[in-house]
């Protein structure tokens, strides 16, 4: 893992405290950024996030698609607590914490949108990280490659309604289009953008072009995330500064969240009898996010200076720490288990 990757919630944790910084300093130049709208989008935002998301669509091979048939207990594993379980019980929890656990201390607007924030981070199950993830449990990469090019299939078709339909029975009100649009923007385009240059590079150069382009790009997609935080916290500066316990308040659902899928998961795969190289990577992709997406889409949704962003930002926040611990766990795992 790179200092970035490792590291990760430190700059997050940078980028917020300049955010907020500049939110009260300079208020206009984020009121004149948020006006760059076009239907719902905007601009300068959209753009940070295609550089970040790019490069790990890029990392996506849809040819192992083919393996699918390979261990389809892990795989099967993964679909169903990726889209039958983990956005629900996501939802569940943001509706008993923001709705009743949590309801002197949020007022029932911004309430209903931090629960939607955390139900866009719950359908959007993580892409790029799981691969550092497989590799610090020593997962096997190819089946790890199966298992995220079949989720980013399945996400093209099951978020929008997913979420649609988790958003509805929180009695927060979604237009379809504007949900079909974010899905096109930042699921569909850059996933086809990321197969044809995958195709293009690997005609030309192989395998070598396609990582030494991915290495050129990496520092573009640390920036687009970082600039991003600054920018959400830069427009959420006057309630975090007036709030600040509404940071805690989001984490500790989204903590409850991610350690629950994370055992539930790691106790289907011990029944199933699961090989380590095949359960690590089942354990960990459900139990991670794809952030950058679930983001993309609260910004599109609800706005700049909603909840609902700021929800998917602390998922950023947590995520990263949260993992690495996970990680220990299962290597402490098999590291036990080779002793015995």
């Amino acid at each position: 893992m790179g200092i970035f990757e490792r590291y990760l919630s430190v700059w997050v944790s940078l980028c917020i405290m300049i955010g907020v910084g500049l939110g009260l300093l300079q208020p206009q130049v984020f009121q004149a950024i948020a006006s760059l709208e076009v239907a719902h989008v905007n601009i300068v935002v959209a753009v940070f996030i295609w550089v970040m998301i790019y490069p790990m669509m890029l990392q996506i091979d849809f040819s192992a698609v083919k393996d699918i048939g390979k261990n389809s207990q892990g795989l099967l594993l993964t679909i169903v607590i990726n889209w039958l379980i983990k956005p629900f019980t996501m939802a569940a929890l943001g509706w008993l914490f923001f709705n009743f656990l949590f309801a002197e201390w949020v007022d029932p607007a911004s309430a209903q949108e931090y629960i939607a924030g955390m139900i866009l981070l719950g359908v959007a199950p993580c892409t790029a990280m799981v691969f550092v993830w497989s590799q610090l449990t020593k997962g096997d990469p190819n089946y790890t490659l199966v298992q995220v090019s079949v989720n980013d299939v399945i996400m093209i078709f099951a978020f929008a309604p997913i979420s649609a339909f988790l958003l509805g029975v929180s009695d927060i009100q979604v237009p379809w289009q504007t949900l079909l649009v974010s899905v096109l923007l930042y699921v569909l385009l850059p996933l086809i953008a990321g197969v044809l240059t995958r195709q293009w590079l690997n005609k030309r150069r192989g395998e070598l072009g396609i990582n030494q382009f991915l290495a050129k790009l990496k520092p573009w997609s640390v920036i687009g995330l970082l600039a991003t935080v600054v920018l959400l916290f830069g427009f959420q500066a006057n309630t975090i500064v007036s709030e600040p316990q509404i940071i805690v308040l989001i984490a500790i659902p989204l903590l409850l969240q991610t350690y629950g899928i994370f055992y539930l998961t790691f106790i289907a795969a011990k029944r199933l009898k699961l090989p380590h190289n095949i359960a690590a990577p089942a354990c960990l992709i459900g139990t991670s996010n794809f952030f950058e997406l679930a983001v993309a889409v609260a910004i599109s949704l609800f706005g700049l200076h909603s909840g609902a962003a700021l929800a998917t930002v602390v998922g950023v926040l947590v995520e990263v720490p949260v993992m690495l611990s996970l990680v220990a766990f299962l290597n402490n795992r098999v590291n036990q288990q080779a002793t015995q």
